[in-house]
């Protein structure tokens, strides 16, 4: 196979990957990143002693991390120390009522049958379901790259559609077995970062609450940020070459192929472009109009995942009665759901999740300190100004002295904010969007944008607003598929 010049634009998780991969093949590969550091979303910001993850805090599905370190012959603890958190984490419920989530099966099915009797049963048949879902979502979907309807014009697929309730809904799926509230919105919660309230999410992403309840939730001793350095390691091994403070400014086509790749200061010759970048920054800033194949009314259309509203904050005292991670669903999700999805504002009365990795490891705070990462879901795309901020940093903060018993406020030490204008200005993020497009059903699979671009032949898309969706081990997955893509294309003479 004839080596080639590819660029990758972007070095979140899906361009790492597909650079990694690609370099593999023996190809010539640079990432062209926009920001001072590698990682994408998962990149660090250090003040005081404390050391914040940016970008993604939960650790699911770590059989994907492992199957990708072990394309290059690596395992997991080659790079960082993972440990199962137990609890897996804490949720907050109105009149004061709270639960851990264990990590052990029998007691989360005690758990249950504690809050509504004959539930323990019911579980153990959700999770069955939710476990055949997720091995045939992870075998026979997540890996094709959805170009076309007649991939899925297999028998077999077909009826594995049928099978895992495609059609169905998550919320009707949930309650048809359970009635208690406090089991339903564990069970809802994963869809809210999904993109979609429950009614709208298929059933098939119940496969989320295997991943959750079953395999579990885990960190990387050090930080998230333990992921992006083990991606880089692999990338620069295979000789990749990691350029930061590099934003791509335009696409150069001719006739139907990329030629060249832009930035401020430089341009660089391209047989192939991979965009890890935002693909709809991509689309309509990088790239002339004739090579669009979207246009800008395709992706208003789109239902895109929330924004978020975070606060990074340093605290100058231990916190006590929270765990490693922590759901605040003290307050009305279905009111909250509805002003992200359904009627977007800012939120009346809203759900938050605090993350406090200080209390499974010391390294991200100085001694006796807490590091917490406050995050709460918000619309896309409306106005975004310091002052709702800070009416939201208060109201998280009276609440979480409120079920602590503990003062915080004067003693944050650290403190920065981050919302939607700052997902525009550091991401490109269409919208300010956190979590990339929408998993309802009209936005799954093939219905999501390509991966390969029909106008631009050698010019293909990963991460999450393709296929396979939003979150990190989708991200990891939509960079392998890139790279196998542009591998079989290439051997057939195609690239």
């Amino acid at each position: 196979m004839v080596s080639k010049n590819i660029v990758v634009i972007g070095s979140g998780f899906a361009g790492l990957t597909s650079a990694a991969l690609l370099a593999s093949q023996g190809h010539r590969v640079t990432i062209l990143e926009k920001n001072d550091q590698a990682g994408g979303r998962a990149r660090i910001w250090e003040k005081d002693g404390f050391t914040f993850d940016m970008g993604p805090s939960w650790y699911w599905m770590p059989e994907v991390f492992e199957q990708y370190y072990k394309l290059f012959g690596k395992t997991t603890s080659d790079f960082y120390n993972l440990i199962r958190l137990d609890p897996s984490y804490r949720v907050f419920y109105p009149d004061n009522e709270q639960i851990d989530v264990p990590a052990n099966m029998q007691e989360l099915e005690e758990l249950f049958e504690s809050k509504e009797k004959g539930s323990a049963l019911k579980l153990r048949s959700f999770l069955a379901d939710a476990k055949y879902k997720y091995d045939t979502a992870m075998t026979d979907y997540v890996t094709r790259i959805s170009d076309s309807l007649f991939e899925f014009f297999d028998l077999k697929l077909l009826i594995k559609s049928f099978q895992i309730n495609l059609l169905s809904s998550l919320r009707s799926e949930v309650r048809a077995k359970f009635q208690n509230p406090q089991l339903i919105s564990l069970l809802e919660f994963p869809v809210l970062f999904l993109g979609s309230t429950p009614d709208k999410t298929p059933a098939l992403y119940s496969m989320m609450n295997y991943a959750d309840l079953s395999l579990g939730t885990w960190y990387p001793m050090g930080g998230m940020n333990q992921i992006a350095k083990a991606m880089i390691r692999l990338a620069e091994e295979r000789g990749v070459k990691i350029i930061c403070n590099a934003e791509v400014t335009r696409i150069e086509v001719s006739g139907k192929h990329a030629k060249q790749v832009h930035t401020a200061d430089k341009v660089y010759k391209a047989d192939i472009v991979v965009a890890g970048s935002d693909y709809e920054h991509t689309e309509q800033i990088c790239l002339d109009p004739a090579a669009r194949q979207y246009d800008s009314e395709y992706w208003d259309s789109r239902v895109m995942s929330p924004s978020s509203l975070l606060f990074f904050l340093g605290v100058n005292r231990t916190i006590p009665n929270l765990q490693h991670h922590n759901l605040f669903f003290d307050t009305d999700f279905e009111q909250h759901a509805n002003e992200i999805y359904k009627s977007p504002q800012w939120p009346s009365n809203p759900l938050f999740y605090a993350c406090a990795p200080s209390k499974t490891d010391k390294t991200v705070a100085p001694e006796g300190c807490e590091n917490l990462f406050l995050l709460m879901p918000l619309a896309p795309g409306i106005n975004d100004t310091e002052a709702l901020r800070e009416k939201y940093f208060n109201l998280f903060i009276k609440r979480l002295e409120q079920r602590t018993g503990v003062s915080i406020h004067p003693h944050i030490v650290v403190k920065r904010s981050y919302a939607i204008n700052d997902f525009k200005a550091d991401y490109h993020s269409f919208k300010g969007n956190a979590y990339g497009l929408a998993n309802t059903l009209m936005q799954t699979a093939i219905f999501k944008p390509k991966m390969k671009s029909p106008k631009v032949r050698n010019l293909f898309y990963t991460g999450q607003l393709t296929v396979p969706g939003p979150g990190v081990p989708p991200s990891i997955i939509s960079g392998q598929m890139v790279a196998s893509e542009i591998k079989r294309q290439c051997e057939a003479g195609l690239l």
